[in-house]
């Protein structure tokens, strides 16, 4: 079985059967799970901020969260997350 370690690694599925065959062959990596859990505990203290986006790209990241069963706001926190996690290690 395969671990994944980015939420990128996860394909857009067009059915449920190959959402199955994919899971039933990968799994999420324990750091990445533990990540996600750690950004929902973070939401409870979370500040409002304000961020200008190209309407398209928008479009694009919701259509993008939706295909994920995700919250586009909670997937673009995912996203400056690992970005952030990965700039650490590289220090």
């Amino acid at each position: 079985m395969q671990a994944i370690s980015n939420w990128e690694e996860v394909p857009i599925f067009d059915s449920e059967e190959s959402e199955a065959d994919f899971w039933a062959e990968n799994r999420p990596h324990l750091r990445l799970l533990e990540t996600s859990m750690a950004n929902a505990a973070e939401s409870a203290e979370s500040v409002t901020i304000t961020l200008r986006i190209d309407p398209r790209m928008l479009a694009r990241i919701k259509r993008l969260a939706r295909s994920r069963y995700l919250n586009y706001q909670s997937m673009i926190k995912q996203w400056l997350s690992e970005r952030m996690e990965q700039e650490l290690r590289e220090r």
